[in-house]
């Protein structure tokens, strides 16, 4: 089964590339690396989680906000590449939690996204990471996400 039949299976389907919200490109790929810009629980224009988990956000809803973003970072991977089945494995993430200050569970708000790459992609969708709580995001985005990955030849 390929990636987007997985994603199917799933039954979730990849909203179109979003758009940059300032300047930078989606990607920049050099050797087999892709490298993908930070990503905000935005869809199709529209935030679809905002503000501070803690306050605003529940972990679960937070964690539904880094699944979001992960889906525009597939999104932004098609779009560079073609195709998912292109990925030879999600390499790192750097995820980040807008969330109330002392918050320490933003590992399993980070899961949402995390948790995603390994149902698509299986093995190769494990990978190193970091997840870190803020203070604030751009839109007031719930999560951003930051990917690299490693590309077939």
């Amino acid at each position: 089964m390929n990636p987007e039949q997985k994603l199917a299976s799933l039954g979730l389907s990849l909203p179109n590339a979003p758009a940059p919200v300032a300047s930078y490109v989606p990607t920049v790929r050099t050797g087999n690396l892709l490298y993908c810009a930070g990503t905000i629980c935005m869809v199709d224009g529209q935030m679809t989680h905002t503000g501070q988990v803690g306050k605003t956000q529940t972990l679960a809803s937070g964690a539904e906000a880094a699944r979001v973003c992960a889906l525009n970072t597939l999104a932004n991977i098609k779009a560079a590449v073609g195709s998912l089945d292109q990925v030879a494995r999600i390499v790192f993430v750097s995820g980040f939690v807008n969330a109330v200050d002392g918050f320490e569970d933003s590992p399993a708000v980070i899961n949402g996204a995390s948790d995603l790459f390994v149902n698509v992609f299986g093995e190769a969708g494990k990978h190193a990471r970091a997840a870190v709580a803020v203070n604030g995001l751009p839109k007031a985005s719930t999560v951003e996400i930051q990917v690299v990955v490693e590309l077939k030849d």
